[in-house]
């Protein structure tokens, strides 16, 4: 079946006739969603796109004659270039995480759930909230003195995003925004296996990649050690926190000991192994990484897991998707590729 993808884009509400092109960066790393744009400049000569001030663009693919549209990206023009020679306008921008990351704090909000700064922070930016709710005010995660450190943290230097993504790393959330609403959630382990990145065919199906990159940090297979050291200031001590992952080896030699160590004051005990935790888990699900192209599809997303089969077992397990850029070319077609990573199965 021969497929017929669809570009569709909208500029301010209006639909933009004359698209040659799009990309759309999706990912996973507590950061906007990025996109760029090639449209014709038509009979206007670019008198329009020359003049305006603010452009929100959402760009949308269908793939067959029938097909409904999947919106893939919602966000805000921040650079525009005109090439009247070539007959074209380039837009590039993120999604609508940037009023969040361009929007700096003064406030504390010391007196307020973390949950509640999310739905706060969401409306001003004309956002709408998909949180959960939570209960400890934000003074709580500081000892002392923590009205002010929360002041002086996040201010001046700092924006709503950093405020966001700190307050989700303490409440062991995610937060990322899709379309127009902020999402603030408890983290999980990706969805999935929902897709199956096949270089060989065999009894699953087909091939479905054009071309597959398996990489393997050496570095990382070592054992892992995180060392968090903290002074608590309401106890007046201070203290060291470890978590260790070892690594298990075929041939039984015994590897040398790769340690990280983070230095966060006034944490409690119990959060400084939380931290030292979360970090090991991070770290080890950089091993191994994967880098597809495939043909487009409309299905996968950041917060997914898929699986390898390429024929090499130590590489034939589940990846959890980092990123994934989609581009549309109406001469050239829809691929994509995809960016994925998880330590070694098993360890």
């Amino acid at each position: 079946m021969l497929r017929q993808p669809r570009l569709l884009v909208t500029a301010n509400g209006a639909a933009v006739a004359d698209a040659v092109s799009a990309r759309v960066t999706s990912n996973n790393h507590y950061a906007a969603d990025r996109f760029a744009l090639a449209v014709a400049l038509g009979n206007s000569g670019g008198a329009a796109w020359a003049s305006t001030d603010a452009l929100e663009v959402e760009i949308s693919v269908a793939l067959g004659a029938a097909g409904g549209f999947v919106p893939l990206v919602r966000g805000e023009v921040d650079q525009l270039e005109v090439d009247p020679v070539r007959g074209l306008a380039f837009l590039r921008g993120r999604d609508l995480t940037a009023r969040l990351i361009e929007a700096r704090t003064q406030e504390s909000f010391a007196n307020r759930t973390a949950s509640e700064i999310a739905v706060l922070l969401a409306g001003r930016r004309g956002l709408g909230a998909d949180v959960q709710a939570t209960t400890t005010p934000v003074g709580r995660y500081w000892q002392l003195q923590r009205d002010r450190i929360t002041l002086d943290q996040f201010s001046r230097a700092s924006t709503e995003w950093d405020l966001l993504v700190t307050l989700a790393a303490l409440e062991g959330f995610d937060v990322w925004v899709a379309g127009g609403t902020l999402h603030f959630r408890p983290a999980r382990e990706a969805a999935g296996p929902g897709f199956v990145l096949r270089a060989v065919a065999g009894a699953g199906g087909a091939a479905n990649v054009t071309a597959l990159r398996l990489e393997r940090s050496l570095t990382l297979a070592r054992d892992i050690e995180v060392v968090v050291k903290s002074w608590n200031a309401r106890q007046q001590n201070a203290f060291v926190r470890t978590a260790r992952a070892a690594r298990r080896r075929e041939s039984g030699r015994v590897g040398e000991v790769q340690r990280y160590v983070y230095v966060v004051p006034n944490l409690t005990p119990e959060e400084a192994l939380q931290l030292a935790q979360r970090r090991l888990v991070e770290l080890t699900r950089h091993e191994r990484a994967i880098v597809a192209e495939m043909p487009g599809e409309l299905a996968m997303t950041p917060r997914m897991a898929v699986r390898v089969q390429s024929g090499l077992s130590g590489f034939d397990q589940e990846y959890w998707i980092d990123e994934v850029e989609r581009t549309l070319h109406v001469a050239r077609g829809f691929t994509q590729v995809v960016r994925a990573r998880n330590a070694s199965a098993g360890q």
